[in-house]
């Protein structure tokens, strides 16, 4: 199996001035507490950090967009979290000079600031990790949704404006939060039975996701 992952220095260590707002499992997929609805689950916290290699992989992804300086980066994943993870220049700087060590950026002068460009090298990594990047930047806009679900329940809000901050119907939250229950439920639950439980969630995920089931999956 290839290893995508950025041969950084400290890899697996994640940047502890960070403020990020929910945990991550191996490989950058987000884990059970992005889910962060309540229900007996897990929520997000401020406790989680982002790794050294997740905020590279963030920095190629938001390059790939247009060129940049490193205060823009730190703004837009602040603008993309609502708020909820704000990055220091103390971790993003060092990240972009670890890429650009690697040949995945380069470096123009900008007056007395240096401008950001994505390298071939690092559209080729980013290209390979497109899943992964997809799904971290995913988790941020949960965060940002979260943010603007927590305020909204926190003052009653039920307008129509202020459900149009989040995004999120009444309904589909309360679903979610059962399907968290339901599932915490049968945690001891026979082999048989989680065999059940998996041909009925990965029904469930192709639905949602709109992709066609595989015979397995249908059984």
């Amino acid at each position: 199996m290839q290893d995508n992952s950025f041969p950084h220095r400290g890899r697996g260590q994640a940047f502890s001035s960070g403020r990020l707002a929910a945990g991550h499992g191996r490989g950058g997929r987000p884990s059970d507490d992005w889910d962060g609805m309540g229900g007996g689950g897990g929520r997000l916290t401020r406790g989680r950090k982002f790794g050294a290699d997740e905020l590279q992989l963030m920095l190629l992804a938001l390059l790939k967009e247009r060129p940049g300086h490193g205060y823009e980066f730190i703004k837009e994943l602040q603008a993309q979290s609502n708020g909820f993870y704000s990055p220091s220049p103390g971790m993003v700087y060092p990240a972009l000079t670890y890429l650009e060590e690697l040949g995945y950026v380069t470096v123009e002068a900008h007056g007395n600031r240096k401008l950001y460009h994505l390298a071939e090298p690092g559209r080729l990594y980013l290209d390979a990790n497109r899943e992964r990047a997809e799904l971290l930047f995913a988790g941020l806009k949960h965060a940002a949704r979260k943010m603007a679900w927590v305020k909204q329940a926190w003052n009653n809000e039920s307008d129509p404006e202020a459900l149009e901050a989040t995004g999120w119907l009444p309904e589909f939250v309360e679903a979610r939060r059962a399907m968290k229950a339901a599932l915490l439920r049968r945690t001891d639950a026979t082999p048989e039975e989680q065999r059940r439980i998996t041909v009925i969630l990965k029904r469930a995920t192709c639905e949602i996701l709109g992709e066609e089931a595989s015979p397995a999956d249908q059984a």
